[in-house]
């Protein structure tokens, strides 16, 4: 208590940056600083107009100015200033503090990427597997507090990364993605959901969802697709699927003369169209990079992760400070008021 008090002797009180860096709950109240001189003001120069004043003459060293005759406005001037103190006291001069919690309640979601070799066809730019994972990456990005894996899958599947919110590192797995990464041919669909699946099992999420990206039909691997698909709806997963590339004749490496060369593209949706709606998800087609970004763009859209914000708000008053000078100011004006000192002034 004695150290709160200490502290109100402080002219930092005063200074012009203080008041400027308080916040007023009765801002309208401050008017009365300049409200109150007024007043007095008035007040004296009708008290003025209604004395009689006699004209006397005196002799000039009577009549020369004394400086001590000012020694009298002393008692005024306190109790103008214990008003100020007590106006800035009732203006509640303040300080907030805002603190902002949030709390992000993630998803989880597996990213399943076909490597195999019909993703080096090129009606995508510069291929089909590389604007795949240009995109993942893309996606990746714009996602906040959510756990995200990779599988890739070609002949078989592989775990390439676990759920993780390490979105540096998961980047740069993706970035690193090859199609030298598997020795066996084929489109293992069925075991890259397996895969995914079992990396999601444990997890405790609200939502898990994974998106799978191909381009070709399962003719690989021991797991059939949809039995795949049955088990991750029995999970809760959600598996939204993105069949990518044309039909019929696309572009493949050049001939000797430097001339693109054409090959049959083929696209089963009958299997990637059965698995989304197996596991209450959607199945997507993308025609090429663009359509593919708004694929992507669509799912980041409906798998959002919730965002709980909590604010608070601390006030801290500081009127104690200018009500203690208010008080202590009307004290002194009230000592002076009724002492001989103001009789003698007067006089």
């Amino acid at each position: 208590m004695l150290e709160q008090i200490t502290e109100f002797f402080s002219w930092s009180w005063f200074l012009p940056e203080t008041f400027k860096s308080y916040e007023w709950e009765n801002p309208i109240l401050l008017n009365l600083i300049w409200i109150i001189p007024l007043f007095m003001l008035i007040r004296k120069f009708i008290k003025f107009l209604k004395n009689p004043v006699l004209e006397l003459s005196l002799p000039k060293r009577i009549a020369k100015n004394n400086p001590w005759t000012y020694l009298r406005l002393i008692p005024t001037g306190f109790f103008l200033l214990a008003l100020f103190m007590i106006v800035i006291a009732l203006a509640r001069p303040q300080r907030s503090n805002e603190k902002v919690e949030q709390y992000t309640e993630g998803i989880d979601i597996m990213l399943v990427l076909d490597i195999s070799e019909s993703m080096d066809l090129q009606d995508f730019s510069p291929n089909r597997l590389e604007a795949a994972k240009r995109t993942a990456i893309d996606f990746i990005s714009g996602r906040i507090g959510d756990r995200i894996g990779m599988v890739v899958f070609a002949g078989e599947a592989y775990s390439l990364a676990p759920l993780t919110n390490d979105y540096k590192l998961l980047t740069e797995l993706i970035s690193e993605i090859s199609f030298n990464m598997m020795e066996a041919k084929g489109t293992a669909i069925g075991s890259a959901i397996a895969s995914g699946t079992n990396r999601m099992k444990e997890a405790e999420s609200v939502s898990k969802v994974m998106i799978l990206l191909s381009d070709g039909e399962s003719n690989a691997g021991n797991v059939d697709p949809l039995f795949a698909a049955q088990l991750a709806s029995a999970l809760g997963i959600k598996i939204y699927t993105i069949a990518v590339g044309k039909d019929g004749m696309v572009p493949y490496g050049t001939d000797f003369f430097g001339r693109p060369q054409m090959v049959e593209s083929y696209l089963d949706e009958t299997t990637l169209r059965e698995i989304a709606k197996l596991t209450d998800a959607q199945f997507f087609r993308a025609s090429d990079g663009n359509a593919l970004q708004g694929i992507f763009d669509q799912i980041d859209s409906l798998e959002k992760t919730e965002i709980m914000e909590n604010r608070y708000r601390e006030t801290t008053d500081y009127y104690r400070v200018y009500l203690f000078w208010g008080i202590l100011l009307f004290f002194f004006w009230m000592v002076l008021k009724s002492s001989f000192l103001n009789n003698f002034l007067l006089d």
